[in-house]
């Protein structure tokens, strides 16, 4: 698969539950999720947006190869952390394409979880129906 002369770069992205790793080496522009096509994964368009964007940002979206393997949370975590980790990666790959990845916010993490459930609430913040008689 991977020759010495074309290593693969890695990146890792994350969002919420959502894991992404990103594999990106010099090619033609071939784009995989889990070994299926990205237009074939992601069937909202503004996932598959949201997926290239850093792509598009730095003009690498036809000189690289791109394999990732994501799972964990729902399509719309997925496609935040395959873009994240494509930036990681092409930061790796090219350090001079720094600069647009910041600019455009690619590298940044979203840090927003889901809070936990407290014990004695229904939801994390929500109580049960209270009943005064």
């Amino acid at each position: 698969m991977a020759t010495a002369a074309q290593p693969f770069i890695w990146g890792t992205g994350r969002r919420k539950t959502a894991v992404a790793r990103v594999r990106i080496r010099e090619g033609t522009g071939k784009f995989s999720v889990n070994d299926l096509g990205v237009d074939d994964y992601f069937l909202l368009e503004v996932e598959r947006n949201d997926v290239r964007a850093p792509l598009n940002a730095t003009e690498m979206a036809g000189r690289v190869d791109v394999f990732v393997n994501v799972n964990g949370s729902g399509k719309s975590s997925q496609s935040g952390a395959v873009a994240l980790g494509i930036a990681r990666a092409l930061k790796e790959f090219r350090p001079d394409l720094e600069q647009p990845l910041r600019e455009g916010n690619f590298l940044t993490r979203d840090s927003r979880m889901v809070e936990r459930k407290k014990y004695g609430h229904k939801k994390a913040r929500k109580s049960f129906q209270f009943s005064k008689r």
